[in-house]
């Protein structure tokens, strides 16, 4: 629990299958997982509750709205009382300072402005477990950078467990404790990635 695990390989590892499968999306051919206690693809609305899942490449904000407007609806959806709704908006608006943007329509933001809004609607619940699959991609420098500055700082106030997809070894280099390697879905490394270099780069 807490921790932030780098989950990597190559294309067609399987790696967003297997987010799919921990996010209860996909139903497992084979196998067994259990989360929290639970079964995700059984989708139980206590585990729901305590999980988020956040793809860099498809949009859980309403294209035509303000952002605003998804964290009402994400609100009513996990039924987050007003007070903590208010705190940790204002918390994760200031971390990821987009203040000034949560009243414009969501088809006018920066892609980098996008990815921290659709951060803070998939944390508003409190989430015990984040899944984030290829969180900066297409972002430009800068906005890489901001993203791996708040999940660091999140990851370590609120000790929420983040499993983290990315073709960008930077995201795993400055963010993961321990990476997970997989390859045509079958466990290849778990551990930390300066052995994992030492392991596979020497070779």
């Amino acid at each position: 629990e807490g921790e932030l695990v780098g989950f990597i390989g190559p294309n067609g590892a399987g790696k967003t299958t297997t987010l799919k499968i921990l996010s209860g999306i996909l139903h497992p051919t084979a196998g067994e997982v259990k989360i929290l206690g639970f079964i995700p693809w059984q989708r139980n609305k206590k585990y729901l509750r305590q999980i988020s899942l956040v793809m860099g490449n498809k949009e859980q904000l309403w294209w035509d709205l303000p952002a605003i407007d998804s964290f009402l609806l994400n609100k009513e959806i996990y039924e987050i009382p007003e007070d903590l709704f208010r705190q940790n908006l204002e918390k994760l608006s200031r971390m990821l300072n987009i203040g000034d943007i949560l009243d414009v329509q969501v088809r006018k933001l920066s892609l980098g402005q996008r990815m921290k809004a659709e951060l803070v609607l998939a944390l508003l619940h409190s989430p015990r477990i984040l899944f984030l699959d290829e969180p900066t991609i297409g972002l430009d420098v800068v906005s890489q950078k901001n993203v791996r500055e708040f999940l660091r700082e999140y990851n370590r106030e609120s000790r929420t467990t983040i499993i983290l997809t990315s073709h960008y070894m930077d995201d795993i280099k400055e963010l993961a404790q321990r990476v997970v390697t997989i390859d045509h879905g079958q466990l290849i490394y778990d551990g930390g990635l300066d052995d994992l270099i030492k392991r596979y780069v020497s070779e």
